[in-house]
């Protein structure tokens, strides 16, 4: 039920689940802040989540809890007994992502009258589709390294015979790169790309150019429904392209962009969430791959959730992304000041 103001009566929050353990932290801290803004906003909300070792499953946290397994039958369960208007799957990592898409395509959302708060179901089939995302890029005018994208192992070992080596493996659909990785060796490759097309629910691989090496910048992006964008923070990982985010020191805000870098990459990360999410209010973390000397860059990837660094950016910024990130049918004025929970002292 939406109320007279347009403002949900109840969101479900989804968590990511167990995955490994500083990343599960970082979903889980964003996860925390949402039900706290949600809340603090009259909204109730119904927390699901596997994972019974976080702070989110606290009862104090949600109104409701279920640590349950994340499955499409259980979320039904939920949503039948719950009833909540909408659904905040943005929260959830990649576990997240993949389960509102499932539940759209089995149309449990159609069936109870649910809608997806946040990030819309198409930016989110663009995002994590490598071949849609891979041309959305093509068509903004952004660079990238060369790249395809793959179903079968003889397409695979085709485009790689002509690319050479080393080439990154990167499936769809997949939580913090499972099933992907680097290939050095043709023994590599062949074990990784079959790998990452089992891993992939939609049986799907991107193959591209390494950029082993360069350095790693990310920029927090948000967007409201009056296309007010801003530029939350942006982070540099101390370890170069290799690393795994989640596993890599990050520092916030970078230290080594030139003024032109910074603006190159920050206009850039404009034009991608206004690209992925037109005329909604959304989240989005934009990683780049960068050779200074080259003013060279790349977009390995874009994310339309908030990924683990987006809790790290929370207390270096003052911003509670999950707040200003929420949907339109949470009115309010664009972007009011505001003083987070989560850092309160910052105005």
């Amino acid at each position: 039920m939406i109320d007279g103001a347009g403002k949900p009566r109840k969101v479900l929050v989804i968590g990511s689940g167990p995955i490994v353990i500083g990343q599960a932290a970082e979903f889980d801290y964003a996860g925390t802040q949402a039900c706290k803004a949600l809340r603090e906003e009259g909204v109730q909300t119904v927390l699901v989540n596997s994972n019974p070792a976080t702070i989110m499953t606290d009862r104090g946290v949600a109104d409701s809890v279920y640590i349950e397994p994340l499955t499409v039958g259980v979320l039904d369960r939920v949503i039948e007994r719950e009833s909540p208007d909408g659904i905040l799957p943005t929260l959830g990592g990649q576990t997240g992502l993949n389960l509102a898409v499932a539940l759209a395509d089995a149309g449990v959302l159609e069936k109870y009258n649910v809608r997806l708060l946040g990030t819309p179901l198409e930016t989110i089939r663009k995002a994590e589709d490598r071949d849609f995302f891979r041309q959305f890029l093509h068509d903004i005018g952004e660079p990238e390294p060369p790249n395809t994208t793959v179903s079968t192992y003889d397409e695979a070992m085709s485009y790689g015979t002509e690319m050479g080596l080393p080439l990154v493996v990167r499936p769809a659909y997949t939580l913090g790169g499972t099933g992907g990785g680097i290939a050095n060796t043709w023994e590599e490759f062949q074990a990784i790309v079959r790998q990452g097309l089992a891993m992939s629910p939609i049986s799907q691989v991107l193959l591209e150019r390494s950029l082993v090496g360069w350095k790693e910048i990310e920029y927090e992006v948000i967007r409201d429904g009056d296309d007010n964008c801003i530029t939350v923070c942006n982070m540099e990982n101390l370890d170069p392209m290799g690393a795994h985010t989640g596993d890599s020191i990050v520092v916030a805000p970078s230290q080594t962009l030139t003024d032109k870098e910074h603006q190159m990459l920050r206009s850039a990360s404009l034009r991608i969430i206004r690209g992925l999410a037109s005329r909604v209010a959304a989240t989005s973390s934009s990683r780049y791959a960068l050779i200074p000397s080259w003013s060279s860059t790349s977009r390995p990837v874009g994310n339309p959730t908030l990924p683990t660094t987006s809790s790290r950016s929370t207390p270096a910024s003052a911003a509670v992304l999950p707040w200003p990130a929420r949907p339109p049918a949470t009115p309010s004025p664009a972007f009011p000041p505001r003083s987070p929970s989560a850092s309160g002292w910052t105005r």
